[in-house]
């Protein structure tokens, strides 16, 4: 027998969620209600993440069980699925931003205004949070820089630690402030905000520049080389996430396995002491009510590309052209 739908109040609003006990990580022992009460123990800090973002929602209605699988172009069969669109029957404070993708095709994707927008979300199945590097008040013009650190397979975070410091370097040596945080699986991302003044093209170009800078400094750990196969370091700086309508999963989203590990912002003077496996549904709450956000400095200045775009110049990158 179904377990009744309970009402939560988040804000000004009630926010239904249905079937609460529905188990979402069995082996964790977690319900979707349980998934419900850890977004919103790290509330502001999800939110800070998505806030006035359109966002791609990867939605797991049947939770995460051993042989789920995500539905893609290739293949439209799965337990689960990512939606773009604003699903039908959202409610009227569900506010968007209009979208036009490479392929021409438009769409009116969720951009959260508040918590109870996430928890809606959440009470349709969303694990995970992919929003834009832009706000709905100007879709074409990125105001995230987004460092993607990408493993190559069998590369552990200990091999993508030591590229992240270097990262570090690299901004600091031009008076730019940068803030990582974990994947929830093996990788690592550092975001910078940014004046909303340039195009999508030179942001990549920016991030591919910087990527090429700390290649030199390790080479023994870094490519920058695009094509997988001919990739022969650990880690691949993948400047291609800061192309238009590529996403990166968002600050506390929760990976779809079953440990329900979580994407966790984190201090730079702690990253040689974390490992992904620290940061799950059940211990991020904790970690969150006695230390607050890592990333709040997001929400500060907003620094230049300029000197990024310089070091492109010198080395005659192109910007890629806008798709």
């Amino acid at each position: 027998m179904a377990t009744a739908a309970e009402e939560i109040r988040v804000g000004d609003r009630l926010v239904r969620v249905s079937s609460p006990d529905k188990p979402y990580f069995p082996e964790r022992g977690l319900t979707k209600l349980d998934v419900v009460r850890y977004f919103l123990a790290v509330g502001d800090g999800i939110l800070r993440a998505l806030r006035d973002r359109p966002t791609m929602l990867e939605r797991w209605p049947r939770g995460v069980f051993e042989g789920a699988k995500i539905a893609t172009r290739q293949d439209s069969r799965g337990d689960a699925f990512y939606q773009k669109r604003l699903p039908a029957g959202a409610p009227d404070w569900v506010r968007t931003a209009h979208l036009t993708f490479p392929s021409g095709r438009t769409a009116d994707e969720v951009a959260p205004s508040e918590l109870a927008v996430v928890i809606w979300a959440v009470n349709l199945g969303t694990l995970r949070f992919h929003p834009w590097p832009v706000t709905a008040a100007d879709v074409a013009r990125p105001d995230q820089l987004r460092i993607d650190l990408d493993p190559m397979p069998g590369v552990g975070f200990d091999q993508v630690v030591p590229v992240a410091h270097e990262v570090r370097a690299c901004l600091d040596e031009v008076g730019l402030v940068g803030y990582p945080k974990t994947t929830g699986g093996r990788g690592l991302h550092v975001y910078l905000s940014i004046e909303p003044r340039w195009s999508f093209g030179e942001c990549r170009r920016a991030v591919l520049a910087l990527g090429r800078q700390v290649q030199r400094r390790r080479p023994d750990l870094v490519t920058t080389t695009w094509w997988r196969e001919q990739r022969d370091r650990p880690v691949f700086v993948d400047y291609n996430q800061m192309a238009r309508d590529h996403t990166m999963t968002s600050a506390y989203s929760i990976r779809p396995t079953p440990a329900a590990l979580v994407s966790a912002p984190l201090d730079w003077a702690e990253l040689d002491d974390v490992r992904p496996e620290d940061f799950d549904v059940v211990s991020m709450p904790a970690r969150f009510a006695e230390r607050g956000d890592p990333h709040v400095g997001l929400d500060g200045r907003r620094f230049s590309l300029e000197p990024l775009l310089e070091w492109a110049d010198r080395e005659g990158l192109e910007a890629p052209p806008e798709r």
